[in-house]
């Protein structure tokens, strides 16, 4: 089984259209780690993607924001803007799909989802100081997480904890061979507001048969992005950063 895995779209419907079309025709299921929406101004369109298409999905703390749950205090005046502007542009029918996505960690056939980590959904895995504890709280080979909007991962091998490196800037992809024997806990990076300093959209395709992972890269349209994001009255910062990919 081929599935596209995904998180952290964050309402950027340019960026999504072309990781889809990028991915086209290599992948039977769609795995997303959270954060549907938040930030960018295309809510709507990305939401109806993700009912029609995710079949594994987790909340994101920005999905439970803009649902109206109460996330303030952890989150800065953008991202609050952001999510106020989208409670208040979405449809009732939206915001209850949005309320209702799980809080992870959900599991599938040798894989778990959670969009933080498996423990806390809200967990942040920047380094492996984050990682390690986490290998007795794997019940799956394989846990798909975002949040951090960094791509990457690592994985438990017999010396130890050993980190999955990212494409470099003159690359599309990273290949990585999976072992039947290790754990690993991996980051698709984020579709739509990338922060590893990389501005182009990131995702991952997962081979379970051939146990092959491709941690992928793909420009899209950053001035379309931008010009949604202003023309939609949301902070100005919003619209700058996704051209630097931090």
């Amino acid at each position: 089984m081929r599935r596209l895995i995904v998180s952290d779209i964050h309402s950027n419907f340019e960026a999504l259209t072309a990781v889809l079309e990028d991915a086209s025709g290599e992948y039977k299921e769609v795995v997303c780690c959270g954060d549907v929406v938040g930030y960018n101004a295309n809510p709507a369109e990305v939401i109806a993607w993700a009912r029609n298409h995710a079949d594994y999905i987790v909340r994101g703390n920005h999905d439970r924001a803009c649902a109206g749950f109460v996330e303030d205090e952890d989150m800065n005046a953008y991202a609050i803007a952001a999510n106020l502007w989208t409670q208040s542009v979405l449809p009732a029918a939206d915001l209850a799909w949005l309320r209702d996505l799980p809080a992870g960690p959900v599991f599938g056939d040798g894989f778990q989802v959670a969009h933080g980590s498996p423990i806390d959904e809200d967990d942040y895995l920047l380094s492996s100081i984050d990682v390690e504890p986490l290998e007795y709280a794997l019940m799956r080979p394989i846990c798909f997480v975002g949040h951090t909007h960094h791509q990457g991962g690592w994985s438990w091998q017999r010396g130890g904890l050993v980190p999955v490196s990212r494409p470099v800037a003159a690359e599309k992809e990273r290949v990585l061979d999976l072992d039947p024997d290790y754990l690993y806990i991996i980051n698709p990076g984020s579709v739509g507001q990338p922060r590893d300093r990389d501005a182009r959209a990131a995702y991952a395709i997962w081979d379970s048969e051939e146990r092959l992972l491709y941690l992928r890269r793909v420009k899209y349209d950053v001035r379309e992005a931008q010009s949604r994001i202003l023309e939609a009255g949301l902070p100005e910062l919003l619209a700058e950063r996704l051209a630097f990919g931090r």
